[in-house]
């Protein structure tokens, strides 16, 4: 009897060992900083130190620095793309130093990583006719390669020229865009020792495009026939603009997340090909029941959850789930409330949700964005790490706004002084 009950304390001793193995110290607390909207604040070496020291001292022990903007300029010494030297009237005219290169520096001084976002198939902004980017200053090299959508029934538009969209996306049906998309994500680990990258926009802008001849034909393909009533037998709308599936319509939709899933994969394997150990990351909004318009199944392959929207969902939408590829899954948990766990617009739903679907295929990191739930941001940091397997926070740029630093400390210090 004695040596059953050691035996019993040995075990349940092995477990706490375990399960204590990574403290919440040690898990990622990323502060990101986005390109456009930090522009102005770091054109200046002095401003790049004192906002990493600032995050240190809050708690943050990484930051995304977002170096691929919307309108596909960069941020770090690139060969292929052009660099961003200006935004809304402001310009960095005068920096002589590396962007990217000096972040690195300073967080690996401090002891923080640095992971390098950039946005994968935007290569422009069309957003209120700003019009402004690589796809329209290089026209003819990018002619035909965005998406086209479909409106209703009889129009179609360039995503390049819809002042609605946040950004002028390439068609990832196209071969050569991912094959872009690949190259300048090589380059970045090539002439960067970054700890990570982040795929950020890498999907369909929603589920009006592509209806372009060059989908037709890569759907074709996939589907082994020819699609003969194109794009009718994807969807027609009814008289209220309401979407009435056609013969191919779950096909179409499975097509589309086997497209960025398989660009997701081919970016991770890649870059962990040049640089083997680095952190592949990637942001998606926490809303997974409504991104199979947007192409972004994030769940295992092994998740079940798609068979629960017979209209859409299949057996080969589930099969998409890129989950596998990644180190990291950065969840947007971007919602108005913060506990509720039966309520779908809650961040706790939201992160006991995503952990069932992504599983054991990757780390879950539950991240938030500074516009929301302000009074109670605390709690919302406290969630993410004592639910998730780290923080991201959104943006730098909110977080200096609303003088959020004393709260996010706060949930930091509860998480970790509970875990103790």
């Amino acid at each position: 009897m004695k040596k059953i009950v050691v035996s019993i304390l040995t075990m349940l001793s092995l477990l706490f060992a375990v399960s204590c193995s990574k403290p919440v110290a040690e898990k990622p607390k990323y502060l990101w900083m986005s390109a456009d909207a930090n522009f102005k604040r770091f054109l200046t070496k002095d401003s790049v130190t004192h906002y990493l020291l600032k995050a240190k001292e809050t708690g943050f022990n990484a930051v995304v620095v977002d170096v691929k903007a919307l309108n596909g300029h960069v941020l770090y010494n690139s060969e292929i793309l052009p660099q961003l030297t200006s935004y809304r009237g402001v310009t960095s005219e005068g920096r002589d130093w590396d962007y990217l290169q000096f972040f690195i520096d300073e967080a690996h001084r401090l002891g923080m990583k640095v992971t390098a976002s950039a946005v994968i198939m935007p290569l422009g902004q069309p957003y209120r006719g700003w019009n402004n980017g690589i796809v329209y200053d290089d026209s003819v090299r990018w002619a035909g390669k965005t998406c086209i959508e479909r409106l209703d029934n009889d129009k179609y538009l360039d995503i390049k020229y819809d002042p609605t969209k946040v950004g002028s996306f390439l068609n990832p049906a196209i071969k050569e865009n991912c094959e872009f998309a690949v190259e300048f994500m090589k380059e970045i680990v090539t002439k960067y020792e970054v700890d990570g990258v982040a795929l950020d926009y890498c999907r369909f802008a929603d589920a009006s495009s592509d209806f372009s001849d060059a989908s037709k034909v890569a759907f074709e393909e996939y589907l082994g026939e020819t699609v003969e009533n194109f794009p009718n037998d994807i969807f027609t709308f009814d008289e209220k603009g309401e979407k009435v599936p056609g013969k191919f319509y779950k096909q179409w939709w499975a097509w589309r997340a086997k497209l960025i899933s398989d660009l997701v994969k081919t970016i991770s394997t890649e870059v962990k090909a040049i640089r083997p150990g680095i952190i592949v990351e990637y942001w998606a909004a926490s809303w997974i029941h409504a991104l199979y318009q947007t192409g972004q199944n994030w769940a295992s392959p092994n998740a079940d959850f798609a068979l629960d929207y017979p209209e859409w969902g299949s057996e080969e939408y589930k099969a998409t789930g890129f989950a596998p590829y990644l180190d990291h899954f950065q969840l947007g948990a971007y919602l108005e409330k913060v506990w509720g766990a039966d309520d779908n617009e809650s961040i706790e739903y939201a992160i006991n949700r995503a952990n069932k679907l992504v599983g054991d295929d990757c780390l879950m990191l539950g991240t938030i964005y500074g516009e929301n739930h302000r009074d109670l941001f605390a709690d919302a940091v406290y969630l993410c790490l004592s639910r998730s397997a780290g923080l991201m926070v959104f943006d730098l740029y909110q977080v200096q706004k609303y003088d959020l630093w004393a709260k996010i400390k706060e949930g930091i210090d509860r998480a970790e002084n509970e875990a103790k």
